[in-house]
């Protein structure tokens, strides 16, 4: 595997719930509005991005496939401007713990070119638009760790 090279992006999870959306990012994503918020669900409450049935919930909510597709055009937006040198992108739900990491990873699964890792997904045709390419994505999950917010 060769290096990559060019732009380094920045894909930052966060929850509105522990403070206020990173101030450096260029795009910021709200998830919490239109999304089904796993935590409503007792069994996923206490689960994060890392396990397969939050995960799982996330990618299959409606419409989330398709912000994942126009987050990844608006990346190649930004990168097609004359000073692309680097770009952060912030991804927030209420806790930090579900919809924004999933996103997260799903964004760099799709930026990296990522296939198996995006097919987990459910998003490797996406992913494999960028296979071709040679993109630095940094991930941040800033309060995945978190304990869970009562609300």
């Amino acid at each position: 595997m060769t290096a990559a090279t060019g732009p380094t992006i920045t894909v930052i999870s966060f929850g509105y719930l522990h403070g206020a959306p990173p101030a450096d990012a260029h795009l910021t994503i709200d998830l919490r509005h239109h999304f089904r918020a796993p935590h409503i669900s007792p069994e996923l409450r206490y689960m994060t991005a890392h396990d397969a049935p939050v995960r799982a919930a996330v990618m299959n909510t409606p419409g989330i496939k398709q912000l994942l597709a126009a987050t990844a055009a608006a990346v190649d937006g930004f990168l097609a401007g004359p000073s692309s040198t680097s770009l952060t992108i912030a991804d927030g739900c209420a806790g930090g713990r579900h919809r924004a990491a999933t996103f997260a990873l799903a964004l760099q699964a799709v930026l990296t070119g990522d296939v198996a890792g995006a097919a987990e997904l459910g998003v490797a045709d996406l992913a494999q638009r960028y296979a071709s390419r040679s993109l630095t994505v940094d991930l941040v999950h800033r309060d995945l760790a978190k304990a869970v917010v009562d609300r």
